[in-house]
């Protein structure tokens, strides 16, 4: 009896074992991998920019304030209009922060630029009477430029498109000097002046992150700086005529630069 109960006990343990054997075999779930997170422009950057720099509208008016000085300007004695056309290098740097939302980013920066833009221009002229020859120096400088603008752009992934613009600020120098006839050539009449100038700028640009945190970048900006009148005065005792001059000088120009920025990590 006891090896009849031993004998089917066996067996239905190798029943249960084939059954389970039949079952179809469950791997267990993989361990949820973690995505990288998409780049973001957001953030707190700083870097640097160099580039070159072309005025535009850059004529010098001159216009006579006493009726002699007024004739002279009508009869070509003083130029009434002079190009002081410049162009050079620009470079400095920018700070500013992005905040990005879906796939638009704004933002604001802040610059400050050395510039080379600097002209002086000689003009001989025959004065009224005919006799021998005029010079008439006009010399224009651009020693600084800084911007303070807002950006508007628009993200694919590490690449951003965007608009810009905002208050524009500079020291300009300027300076003109008329002597008398040659061969003396006595300084007859001069002016300079040095003052901060305000404007405001336009522009955009295409900006590319090369890392998490290096950007480059390409920008064009135009800015437009306020007039300058300037009053080139008679020396007294040097024979010139009149009270003197106004000369009017203009300060608008145009960028094209590349930057490199750093963002910090969030």
């Amino acid at each position: 009896m006891k090896l009849l109960a031993v004998t089917l006990a066996a067996m239905g343990a190798m029943c249960v074992t084939a059954q389970a054997a039949d079952l179809p075999f469950t791997r267990p779930a993989p361990a949820p991998v973690a995505l990288p997170l998409a780049f973001s422009w957001t953030g707190l950057y700083f870097g640097v920019n160099a580039g070159y720099a072309f005025s535009t509208d850059s004529n010098v008016s001159t216009t006579g304030q006493a009726v002699a000085n007024i004739n002279n300007v009508n009869g070509g004695a003083r130029p009434a209009s002079v190009s002081l056309r410049q162009r050079g290098f620009i470079g400095g740097g920018q700070v500013g922060y992005n905040y990005q939302f879906g796939q638009f980013v704004v933002g604001a920066e802040a610059d400050l630029q050395y510039t080379d833009l600097r002209r002086s221009v000689l003009v001989t002229t025959i004065p009224l009477s005919g006799i021998s020859t005029l010079n008439n120096r006009f010399s224009n400088k651009l020693e600084y430029l800084g911007t303070l603008r807002g950006r508007f752009g628009f993200a694919v992934d590490r690449a951003l498109i965007y608009a810009t613009g905002g208050f524009a600020y500079g020291e300009t120098r300027a300076s003109v000097n008329f002597t008398g006839p040659a061969p003396a050539s006595v300084l007859q009449f001069t002016g300079s002046q040095r003052r901060t100038s305000y404007g405001y700028t336009l522009g955009g640009g295409l900006e590319y992150a090369i890392t998490n945190n290096l950007s480059v970048k390409g920008e064009y900006l135009y800015y437009h700086l306020q007039r300058s009148t300037l009053n080139v005065a008679v020396i007294p005792g040097s024979g010139g005529g009149g009270t003197g001059y106004n000369s009017r000088f203009r300060n608008n120009g145009n960028i094209i630069r590349a930057g490199l920025n750093y963002k910090f990590s969030l």
